[in-house]
């Protein structure tokens, strides 16, 4: 099924979750724990993500490929620009797409670890634009993009991050997922800048309920810009040491978050569950 089909179809907003490939047996077996205990949320769809230089592309392609076939589940698989040839990229499309996999999320990708910026491999694409275009050109697959409602920080300001955005639309995305937010008023002030650049394609909130105070620090040093709530930062700080208490304190602010995204007409919300299912499933069992 074509994600952008589910978004399309009259009925309840689409509740999603986001997996990353495990390093070793152990991660394996507690991310199928969490996936079989998220089933129960019935997600509209899953997707796996890519390390940060490709280095996971065989990897994310066949847990995509796992999820769909053992659990049932419609799966997503994370394709990136970062370190990966056309001929690569190639390969792994035909592979996923003769293995039942009918939708992929196509992104630049961010620098191998330890480099000081972003270039393209030889034989590669620079953009995520060029990789969406590939995809649409040679295979018949959904394709979701990546979206910064508080702009991407290596973009010189919002109104070119659209433009860029704007430019991955017309290749060819037929929804956007954001990155994670606190803010709603950022994600809908981004949204109607959008939708007056003549974007019209669905654009998916996506939520991270934090679990603890490094967490969110965590969030914040990788994410540069992400605005962070004083109120969700006071009450992580005052649960401590308390992880029942932190955990709480993340859900809660996730889960009125998310009513009020759905409320106003958000297409449905995209977790990103870190691999684990409690805070996830606490913060659906409120909506």
């Amino acid at each position: 099924m074509r994600i952008a089909d589910l978004y399309a179809a009259e009925g309840d907003p689409v509740l999603s979750l986001e997996f990353f490939t495990p390093k070793d047996e152990a991660g394996r077996k507690a991310l199928f724990r969490a996936v079989g205990r998220l089933g129960t949320i019935r997600p509209g769809f899953v997707s796996v993500t890519c390390g940060a230089a490709g280095t996971t592309r065989e990897r994310t392609a066949d847990l995509a490929i796992k999820l769909q076939d053992e659990f049932g589940l419609t799966a997503m698989a994370h394709l990136v620009c970062t370190g990966t040839t056309q001929s690569e990229l190639d390969e792994t499309l035909r592979h996923m797409q003769a293995h039942g996999i009918d939708n992929i999320l196509a992104l630049r990708g961010d620098p191998p670890k330890g480099a000081t910026g972003w270039t393209p491999v030889e034989g590669g694409f620079r953009h995520a634009s060029e990789l969406t275009a590939f995809v649409r050109d040679r295979f018949s697959l959904g394709i979701g993009g990546a979206c910064y409602p508080e702009k991407h920080h290596e973009a010189p300001s919002l109104e070119a991050d659209i433009a860029n955005l704007k430019r991955k639309v017309d290749a060819g995305a037929e929804f956007l997922i954001t990155q994670l937010f606190f803010d709603n008023d950022r994600y809908w002030s981004f949204v109607d800048k959008v939708r007056e650049e003549g974007i019209d394609v669905p654009i998916v909130p996506g939520i991270m309920p934090v679990h603890n105070l490094a967490n969110l620090q965590r969030i914040a040093s990788l994410s540069p810009g992400t605005t962070i709530p004083p109120e969700l930062e006071t009450a992580l700080r005052e649960a401590g040491d308390d992880d029942e208490a932190a955990l709480q304190a993340g859900v809660d602010f996730a889960a009125q978050q998310c009513r009020a995204l759905l409320a106003h007409g958000a297409p449905g919300i995209h977790f990103y569950t870190l691999n684990r299912s409690k805070a996830t499933l606490q913060t659906v069992a409120q909506l």
